[in-house]
C-alpha cells in the first residue's frame, strides 16, 4: 500500500530483517527499531528504512538507514556529510548539500557490506512540487555540492565515464528512422545524414572538454529534498541525495541531464533555463564555468538529439521526439566545417 509516496511492504525488506539486529548491535543501541520502506521514485535494489537515532545527550533525532550501499554513494555521502554531534545543528552542518551522516561503515556481520544511517529528510521530494524556487534551489545545491566535492577529492580524470559511441548510436538512429514511418522522417534522415558525416569530429571536441567538476550525473527534482528547518518561517535547505553515480566531468553535464529529461516539456522547468542558471550558481560559488561554455553546451545537445531515434520506443515521447529533432536541425550547422557560432538553444 502507499502511504505518502512511500510504499510500505507487507513482508517488509527480507534483507533489512535480517540485518537490522546486527546493525542495531554495531552501532551500540543508539539506533532505534527500523521500519523498512521503498519509496515511489527509489530505484535499485537497497534496504531503506526509517529510524531514531539517540544523541549522547539523550536526544532522538529521525534518520534514514540505507544498506547495501555500493562504494561510490558510501564515499561521498559519508565524506561530504559525516557531522559531529556537537555541531549537528550547527549552521555549517544545516547548509550541507549532501544529507548529515550519523553513522557509517563497510563491514556488517563479518561481510564487506557498507551501511549508512543519516538524517530523515523533509519529503517528498522536489519533483512532486515543481516550482520556479525548487529548480533554482536545486542547481544551486548542485554548485554547492561541485564546490564540496572539489574541495574534499580532487579531481581523479581517470575515473571519468568512458563516452557513449556517438557514432554506433546514430548510426543506429538511422537505421530506426528507416524502420519506422514518422511524420518526420525526411527531416530526421536529412540532419542525421549529416550527423553521420560529422560524428568523428563531434566526438573528438566533446572528447577535449575539460575535466573540471565531480558531477551528480543523476541530477532531477526527485534526487533533491529539503532538509527540516528548525526554524518553521523558512523551508530547510534543499540536499541532493542518491550519490550513486558521481564521477568526474564538465560542470555542464549536470545541467544537461535534468534539460534533457524534460525535451519536449519544457514548462516542467518553470521557467528556469538549466545550463545559465547553474553558470550563475557556480560563479556565485567561487566556481569556474570556462570560456565557450555555451558552444560546449550545445554541442552535447547535438549529440544526445541525434542519438534520440536509438531509443524510439524506450524513451520520451512524441514532444521529446520533436524537440530532439528541432534541437539538431537548428544546433548542427554551427559545428559543420569546424564553425564556431554563438548558442541559439
Amino acid at each position: 500500500m502507499y502511504i505518502g509516496g512511500i510504499e510500505h511492504q507487507e513482508d517488509q525488506s527480507s534483507l533489512g530483517q535480517a540485518l537490522g539486529p546486527v546493525l542495531r548491535r554495531v552501532c551500540g543501541g543508539r539506533l532505534g527499531e527500523i521500519s523498512w520502506f521503498r519509496a515511489t521514485w527509489q530505484h535499485g535494489g537497497a534496504a531503506t528504512g526509517y529510524s531514531t537515532w539517540r544523541m549522547g545527550d539523550g536526544r532522538e533525532v529521525e534518520c534514514v538507514v540505507k544498506l547495501p550501499v555500493g562504494y561510490a554513494e558510501y564515499f561521498w555521502t559519508k565524506r561530504l556529510g559525516l557531522v559531529a554531534e556537537g555541531e549537528w545543528d550547527s549552521d555549517d552542518a544545516m547548509t550541507l548539500p549532501t544529507p548529515r551522516v550519523l553513522a557509517a561503515g563497510f563491514e556488517l556481520g563479518g561481510y564487506d557490506f557498507a551501511w549508512i544511517v543519516m538524517e530523515r529528510l523533509a519529503g517528498p521530494p522536489l519533483a512532486s512540487n515543481p516550482t520556479s524556487q525548487g529548480m533554482w534551489e536545486i542547481f544551486e545545491t548542485a554548485a554547492e555540492f561541485h564546490a564540496a566535492a572539489i574541495t574534499e577529492q580532487p579531481i581523479e580524470v581517470e575515473r571519468t565515464p568512458e563516452p557513449p559511441d556517438w557514432a554506433s548510436l546514430i548510426a543506429k538512429a538511422q537505421r530506426v528512422i528507416e524502420d519506422n514511418d514518422l511524420d518526420s522522417r525526411e527531416r530526421w534522415k536529412r540532419v542525421l545524414d549529416r550527423a553521420a558525416d560529422m560524428a568523428p569530429e563531434l566526438r573528438a571536441e566533446w572528447d577535449a572538454r575539460d575535466i573540471d567538476t565531480w558531477c551528480h550525473l543523476d541530477l532531477h527534482g526527485r534526487n533533491a529534498m529539503r532538509r527540516k528547518s528548525n526554524d518553521p518561517e523558512h523551508p530547510g535547505h534543499c540536499v541532493l541525495i542518491d550519490l550513486a553515480m558521481v564521477r568526474p566531468g564538465s560542470w555542464i553535464e549536470d545541467a544537461l541531464y535534468l534539460e534533457r529529461l524534460y525535451w519536449g516539456h519544457e514548462e516542467m522547468l518553470c521557467g528556469v533555463d538549466p545550463v545559465p542558471a547553474l553558470a550563475r550558481a557556480r560563479t556565485f560559488n567561487g566556481l569556474p564555468v570556462g570560456e565557450g561554455y555555451e558552444r560546449l553546451a550545445d554541442l552535447r545537445r547535438v549529440l544526445m538529439a541525434a542519438s534520440v531515434p536509438a531509443f524510439l520506443g524506450r524513451e520520451g515521447d512524441q514532444g521529446y521526439l520533436e524537440h530532439a529533432l528541432g534541437c539538431l536541425e537548428r544546433l548542427l550547422p554551427a559545428f559543420e566545417g569546424g564553425a564556431s557560432r554563438p548558442s541559439v538553444a
